[in-house]
């Protein structure tokens, strides 16, 4: 079965190469009878696994001791909650940038446990954009700073890590492990696996270990960061496959050169299909402003939801699935994540010429 170009915003493509390795293991894992999804998560040959993915990403993101990794489930989602439950104490306020849905989302589940300031709302705007730094009206003495480096839906991402004396806090779920960062800047960073480091069911979260203390007793011990670091993400029975496709992925993004290497094949692909869009004399639209347009997912519109219809139809026809933009925005989204080769885009590129020459 040939593969199709999976333009999917998560779920996304996975390296081929993991898929192929990760198959060639399934029913027998390097001889040990059995599946690794078989085994106990405290046994020798897991255990294996989860210390290399734990010191495969924090290699890739310069995380020194200073920094817990752990393995959670319930995505993105859960740390909404889970982020003020832990960090947000009695009579504190935390800063919340909404530059989009994601953001918002987080903001609407925060409020439900403490004092939320937003320290700055574009999510309305069009075209979409990221706030600046100066736009920024941050609490003094905030219990953190909240931001999505990457807003899906919208097409946008964060290029300057913002300077704030809080906590930096960050959704990082749609361009982690995309490119070089500071990572060492942020005080928590979490991000579902299923776009960029392996399949859904798996959430990372790097904290610093000074925050660990900010858990309160009254919360029940399964949603403290604290136990989780403590057990080593062994507290409970941790999602052991995806965590496994984790380490493959790591070990791929080392393979490729690391993050400058992915980094520079990502601002390439994104470089092509922003041309495309740029040079068809309006026909294609992006949505988002050009100084914040994101590298992973690319946003933009045709001149009525009918030729967006039959372009996403025909798209799919010729082995390019995935392009319709979410539900609550329409249009057209090609997410080019860290495995998406360049050839799709190339691919993709061509189809839009052809499209608009028989459309436009």
């Amino acid at each position: 079965m040939a593969r199709i170009y999976n333009f999917s915003a998560g779920p996304a493509i996975l390296p081929e190469a993991v898929l192929q390795e990760a198959q060639a293991n399934l029913v027998d894992y390097k001889g040990a009878g059995m599946s690794l999804m078989e085994m106990s998560h405290r046994g020798k040959e897991y255990d294996a696994v989860h210390t290399e993915a734990i010191a495969n990403l924090k290699r890739l993101m310069g995380l020194d001791d200073d920094f817990s990794i752990l393995f959670q489930t319930g995505g993105a989602s859960m740390q909404f909650a889970l982020v003020p439950m832990n960090l947000l104490g009695p009579g504190q306020t935390a800063d919340y940038i909404n530059a989009g849905a994601w953001g918002k989302k987080a903001i609407k589940e925060a409020k439900l446990i403490g004092n939320v300031n937003i320290a700055a709302d574009t999510s309305k705007e069009k075209p979409s954009r990221m706030p600046k730094d100066s736009e920024l009206k941050l609490t003094p003495g905030a219990s953190y700073l909240h931001l999505t480096t990457n807003e899906t839906i919208e097409g946008t991402q964060v290029k300057e890590t913002p300077r704030v004396e809080a906590p930096l806090v960050a959704d990082m779920s749609s361009d982690i492990l995309s490119r070089p960062r500071d990572f060492a800047k942020y005080g928590l960073i979490y991000a579902g696996a299923q776009k960029n480091m392996g399949p859904a069911g798996v959430t990372l979260v790097a904290i610093r270990k000074d925050l660990l203390d900010r858990s309160s007793e009254t919360i029940p011990a399964i949603m403290r960061y604290k136990t989780h670091a403590a057990e080593g993400s062994l507290y409970n029975t941790p999602p052991t496959f995806p965590i496994y496709i984790v380490m493959l992925v790591t070990r791929w993004i080392d393979a490729q050169g690391g993050l400058a290497a992915i980094a520079k094949a990502n601002a390439e692909k994104a470089a092509l299909l922003y041309a495309a869009i740029d040079n068809s004399g309006g026909f294609y639209r992006g949505t988002a402003a050009k100084e914040d347009r994101s590298d992973m997912n690319v946003t933009y519109r045709l001149p009525s939801e009918e030729l967006e219809e039959k372009f996403i139809k025909e798209a799919a026809s010729h082995a390019l699935k995935g392009l319709k933009g979410h539900r609550s925005v329409g249009g057209v989204r090609a997410s080019i994540y860290n495995a998406f080769p360049r050839a799709g885009v190339e691919t993709l590129v061509s189809f839009m010429r052809d499209f608009q020459a028989k459309n436009g």
